[in-house]
């Protein structure tokens, strides 16, 4: 059978979702992953009657509704908060900035272990993950609502070892499962294929982005050296599926 294409709204998002929905269609698009933000979906609103409109919405231009996208609310859990924030969160969420009223999810600042990392930390990381995420994933499952974490560094799970940690942190917790985005694994030297065949049964949803990345040593590293994207120097770069690549910079095979 075949699988629902559906065009993610967030990078679209100073579009109205009005605007959105026909351009979405007449691009294709069986479906759309709504985001949070712009007016594409507003959760301080949403109640049966606003639910509803959405849906009638997409109903009108023949689209499907497979998944709504929390990025930038869902760090709001276990991160670590600054003033980069709240730039991304509503006023409602980020309040006064406080950061235990604020407390994002998953920017895992214990990524690189230096200094030496106790593995006692790494243990209380985990568990105060799990702490503040199986309220959440309780709820979702009474709902019928089940979650994906994209994987990528700064999250809890950023490549496979660390996401089968994230499962046996939640005790198998069957809401909880991934957005796979290949994008985030391969420039890290992750077996992206692999990731597939760890976690068959909980990839519950996929974003079709490529990257590309260097064959050989570049001025910048994995960590980006605080260049933009789009800089000659860095070692990867994002990549739209199917856009012609530099001829002064070599695929990897993907």
């Amino acid at each position: 059978m075949a699988r629902p294409v559906t065009l993610f709204t967030g990078q679209w998002a100073d579009l109205p979702v009005a605007d959105l929905c026909p351009l979405a269609r007449n691009l294709g698009y069986d479906g759309v992953e709504l985001a949070c933000w712009g007016d594409h979906v507003e959760v301080d609103r949403c109640d049966d009657a606003y639910a509803a409109s959405r849906r009638e919405l997409l109903e009108q231009h023949g689209l499907e509704l497979h998944a709504i996208s929390n990025h930038l609310v869902g760090q709001a859990v276990c991160d670590r908060i600054d003033a980069r924030h709240e730039a991304i969160l509503p006023p409602h969420v980020w309040g006064d900035g406080d950061p235990e009223d604020v407390r994002k999810r998953a920017a895992w600042h214990l990524l690189y272990s230096f200094p030496p990392v106790p593995p006692a930390m790494i243990d209380d990381g985990f568990a105060d993950f799990a702490a503040r995420w199986t309220p959440i994933l309780d709820a979702y499952r009474e709902l019928g609502v089940r979650f994906g974490l994209e994987v990528h560094p700064t999250e809890i799970a950023f490549d496979t070892v660390s996401a089968e940690r994230a499962i046996e942190a939640l005790g198998g917790h069957p809401a909880f499962g991934f957005n796979y985005d290949p994008s985030h694994l391969g420039y890290q030297g992750v077996d992206y294929v692999d990731f597939i065949r760890f976690f068959a049964d909980r990839i519950f949803h996929v974003h079709i982005k490529d990257a590309w990345w260097s064959d050989g040593p570049k001025p910048c590293g994995v960590f980006g050296g605080h260049t933009n994207f789009g800089d000659h120097r860095r070692f990867w770069d994002f990549r739209s599926p199917g856009a012609a690549r530099s001829t002064s910079r070599r695929s990897s095979g993907h």
